[in-house]
């Protein structure tokens, strides 16, 4: 019942009184220290009370909880050295990490305490040692790995075309080679060993990517842009590409362009994922993102509506034409393509002057323009515009949050000799098994005594503004009068009480 009533108070938006009864709480606990302490039994979804808080956003709880769990080491002068007990913070050995949980929640609220101490402290420490030299090496990698795919995809296997053509608008020259034709020469045997890499490194993807999904679950590792979601399924699609390629090899099956094509698209696209490591590149992958799966998937729905309709029309009126002379229309894929391109304003209205073309194409054609290229696209451009606005207003909040995620990726991935724990063990100071993260504070104590007086002196001077409303109010007949006698006697006051004030306060500055 007890651990029932911590886990309420911290979702209490009285903040102050749930830290009072929070305290009082914990003063009638008998485990205050054992493993059966009501601060350390997890509710249903395996939160603690301390973990709660860091999900729900709740700065003020966090804060009086980190204070009650902080020791002061040592003190001299303004220099003061506190340990911080960072046991449920690290994500090193926990299985549901509160960093974890702190980027993977949708409240904006909870992003909040990544700037606040120690854990501010403890990801700059993670980051900055280890985290960024392995991501840069990690991205180094990645593009060579890209390099060699790209070049044997560039090689891949082909032979002159045997056959006769079948149609005037057949085009085609080269054809796969078979299995048994694809490894003779010694340019083969080195292409073959770029796919060999190509393969392993897709095996291995999917190796890394697979029991994070059964996990977290795979709503919650694709649906979230910090996590990196939408790029998740770009690497897994990536990885199933080049096993499918592999098996149409392997088959001697036709067509092994098509999987190929798309992991070309979808590895190189990957590499955008490796921006976040940069604070200049990281929140225009978030934008991208936000505008990839929010207003583009959007828009592509009434896109769809619009060229569907317009190709069909487009295709109607050609359908008695002779396609040598305008064959952009010459079928229905081809129209639905060309009218994708017209849509775009990639190419301009298909004409040919030397006949006459249908009258009814002049008119769908000036309808599509004014509602595609006027409308849908300034519409598309507007949506993006306001999606950017809101980026940019929280894009270091957001960086910040994909240092956090990408670091707790990393030290879950790598072997634990590469990345020892952060933090001193308690026991050096006698503190027992728990772990502590030594910060060192400078307290100004002129700063302090500074702050003190210019609150004194605007209370000053909010007693004075409110003397001279009341004298205001007096009579309402007279209002312009008493307003310019109110703002000579504000300036008197000003001048007079709180006015030494001030130039003692200026004077110390």
């Amino acid at each position: 019942i007890g651990n029932t009533v911590l886990h309420i108070l911290v979702l209490q938006p009285n903040k102050t009184f749930a830290c009072h009864m929070y305290s009082l709480i914990l003063s009638y606990d008998r485990n205050k220290e054992g493993p059966a302490s009501l601060e350390l039994i997890p509710n249903n979804e395996g939160l603690t009370p301390f973990k709660l808080a860091g999900v729900e956003g709740n700065t003020v709880m966090f804060q009086y909880l980190m204070q009650k769990r902080k020791q002061s080491l040592w003190s001299f002068g303004p220099l003061t050295t506190v340990l911080y007990d960072i046991t449920e913070i690290d994500s090193w050995a926990e299985d549901q990490s509160f960093l974890e949980l702190i980027v993977s929640t949708k409240k904006r609220e909870a992003r909040q305490i990544l700037d606040l101490t120690p854990v501010k402290e403890l990801v700059s420490l993670k980051w900055n040692m280890y985290g960024r030299p392995y991501f840069c090496f990690l991205a180094l990698f990645y593009i060579l790995y890209m390099v060699c795919f790209t070049m044997c995809c560039v090689y891949r296997p082909l032979k002159p075309r045997t056959g006769n053509r079948t149609s005037s608008r057949d085009n085609t020259v080269y054809v796969q080679k078979m299995l048994q034709e694809s490894y003779v020469a010694y340019e083969d045997e080195l292409r073959l060993v770029g796919e060999l890499i190509t393969v392993i490194g897709a095996v291995v993807i999917l190796i890394l990517e697979i029991p994070d999904i059964l996990r977290v679950g795979a709503a919650k590792y694709f649906g979230q842009t910090i996590l990196g979601g939408p790029f998740h399924i770009i690497v897994i699609t990536y990885a199933c590409m080049i096993l499918v390629t592999m098996v149409m090899r392997l088959t001697s099956t036709t067509g092994e362009v098509v999987p190929m094509s798309f992991a070309l698209v979808l590895g190189w696209c990957n590499v955008m994922y490796f921006a976040r490591g940069f604070q200049m590149l990281g929140p225009f992958t978030i934008m991208i993102q936000k505008m990839i799966f929010g207003d583009l998937m959007r828009f592509c729905w009434l896109m769809a509506v619009v060229i569907l309709g317009f190709a069909s029309a487009f295709y109607i009126i050609f359908q008695t034409e002779n396609p040598e002379n305008l064959g952009q229309f010459y079928n229905y894929p081809m129209s639905l393509f060309t009218t994708f391109e017209l849509f775009l304003t990639i190419i301009d209205g298909p004409a040919n002057y030397d006949v006459d073309l249908p009258f009814m194409y002049s008119v769908v054609y000036f309808a599509f323009a004014i509602i595609a290229a006027l409308l849908m696209l300034n519409l598309l451009i507007a949506m993006m515009g306001d999606t950017h606005w809101r980026v940019a207003h929280e894009q270091d909040e957001l960086w910040r949050a994909q240092v956090v995620a990408t670091t707790v990726m990393l030290e879950r991935k790598l072997p634990r000799c590469l990345w020892p724990r952060s933090g001193i063990c308690g026991r050096e100071y006698g503190l027992g098994d728990r772990w502590y993260l030594r910060i060192e504070d400078r307290v100004d104590p002129n700063k302090h005594k500074m702050m003190r007086y210019t609150e004194a002196f605007k209370v000053q001077d909010r007693d004075n503004y409110g003397k001279d409303s009341e004298k205001l109010e007096i009579n309402r007949d007279t209002l312009c009068k008493k307003e310019l006698s109110a703002l000579s006697l504000s300036r008197n006051t000003s001048r007079t009480s709180s006015h030494r004030g001030w130039e003692i306060l200026r004077r110390n500055t």
